[in-house]
């Protein structure tokens, strides 16, 4: 079925459910995340708190930077894919504020999905540590400055635990729809649904 909007508002027909597409770039993006995050503070608390820089941290760091780097250009693709597409009316049970929170919500985190990877490639390339695997380098954002790169990459971590909270707030929220107000706020995200 093609996905027709009014070009001005951006809003997809009123099934209430996203694309099959607009769910592929949402559950892609939850998968890595779901890997990214967890390898980010692994690989810190490997590196900067016991300080054990071996093969094992150096392949940690080398996976962050790569998952990261693709993450960016993911999310790229996913930010342009709603914008020329839209996305579905709001769950009609919802109140204005629920919405206007929802909304505020969505893209404060394709904010920061964009910042964050972002400000990680510009620290690695400060710093400069833009070796992947020892098979290639990331192309270099910016002229080395280590004092720089201290706190681009500070900024990066603070930053990744603010959307690691507000992607559990987010989650909290799907599932308080789902399980406890049962509407269909979660089941227009959920992989699998036929477009109406």
């Amino acid at each position: 079925m093609t996905y027709d909007h009014d070009p001005v508002t951006t809003q997809a027909p009123a099934s209430g459910v996203y694309s099959a597409a607009a769910r592929r770039f949402h559950w892609i993006t939850v998968g890595v995340i779901a890997l990214q995050i967890p390898l980010g503070f692994v690989m810190t608390w490997r590196g900067n708190t016991m300080n054990l820089w071996d093969a094992l941290t150096n392949g940690l760091y080398s996976a962050h930077k790569l998952i990261g780097f693709l993450l960016l250009w993911l999310i790229v693709g996913r930010l342009i894919y709603r914008l020329l597409h839209g996305a579905p009316a709001d769950e009609p049970s919802l109140l204005w504020w629920q919405k206007a929170v929802s909304h505020l919500v969505h893209w404060l985190l394709y904010g920061l999905l964009l910042v964050v990877p972002l400000l990680g490639w510009i620290g690695v390339s400060l710093y400069p540590a833009l070796d992947i695997f020892g098979l290639f380098k990331l192309p270099a954002l910016a002229a080395p400055d280590e004092a720089a790169a201290a706190r681009v990459l500070a900024i990066h971590g603070w930053l990744a635990i603010l959307m690691a909270l507000l992607i559990g707030a987010h989650v909290a929220a799907a599932l308080h729809h789902h399980l406890v107000r049962k509407d269909g706020v979660l089941r227009r995200m959920l992989p699998g649904l036929p477009r109406a």
